[in-house]
């Protein structure tokens, strides 16, 4: 399949209610509103191919740029390919759920993330966290120095009620994160979530919102859930 075909599948999966749902969380035209579990038999078909996920990325259509994670093979791609990918991405739904993931699957994700998260930039910063979120959730807790991850659980702690908006999102699922799947740091992340207490989120329409790490710790507690690792970052 080339560039042209997967365009036509993909407006063809369009669906109207969709694409409202995906303009309303910040997505902007082009966009054809596919849900996402409707891409999965046009990925049968393809399965990985990096250079056709360039082409679907570079479109600006926001379900081909979706679409372009799920085919990208991320052991293809360099620093460099990554800052262009984030460069292009405009919105949360972008930056956390394509390239962050995308990113996950890679040995480079951890400098990367540190490097986003340095940034002071939100959707960067949203990413960075997030690709954290993905590969504490996946890899082995081995795999992450304790001392660096207490060091992030504070450096949220100190900063996350004046954070850009979308970073609060992706630094309250990084404690929450932790406490349920870095089990070395559950009891740390337990006592920084209370600390932070809820956090409020500012919504460009209609009443902000408040996260709490610290109840959807309990929660999972209370489902034992502690030490969940997804067997796949990508569906």
């Amino acid at each position: 399949m080339n560039l042209e075909t997967v365009m036509q599948e993909l407006e063809a999966l369009g669906k109207e209610r969709t694409k409202k749902i995906y303009l309303s969380n910040g997505a902007h035209e082009p966009v054809f509103g596919v849900a996402t579990g409707q891409m999965k038999p046009i990925y049968r078909k393809i399965k990985h191919n990096q250079p056709l996920a360039e082409e679907l990325y570079a479109t600006g259509n926001y379900d081909a740029m979706y679409f372009a994670g799920v085919i990208a093979d991320p052991k293809a791609m360099a620093a460099d390919d990554f800052e262009r990918w984030i460069d292009q991405a405009y919105f949360y739904m972008l930056s956390d759920y394509v390239v962050a993931v995308t990113l996950a699957e890679t040995d480079i994700g951890q400098e990367i993330s540190d490097k986003w998260i340095a940034s002071d930039i939100e959707l960067r910063m949203s990413a960075g966290w997030s690709c954290y979120c993905w590969m504490l959730g996946n890899r082995p807790d081995s795999e992450f120095p304790e001392a660096k991850i207490a060091r992030m659980l504070e450096l949220v702690k100190d900063t996350i009620q004046d954070a850009p908006e979308r970073a609060k999102h992706a630094m309250n699922n990084f404690i929450y994160t932790v406490g349920v799947s870095y089990q070395p740091l559950h009891d740390k992340a337990v006592e920084i979530a209370r600390e932070v207490g809820p956090v409020e989120v500012n919504r460009d329409k209609g009443k902000s919102k408040f996260l709490d790490a610290s109840a959807a710790i309990q929660k999972a507690v209370e489902k034992g859930q502690l030490g969940f690792k997804r067997r796949y970052v990508r569906c």
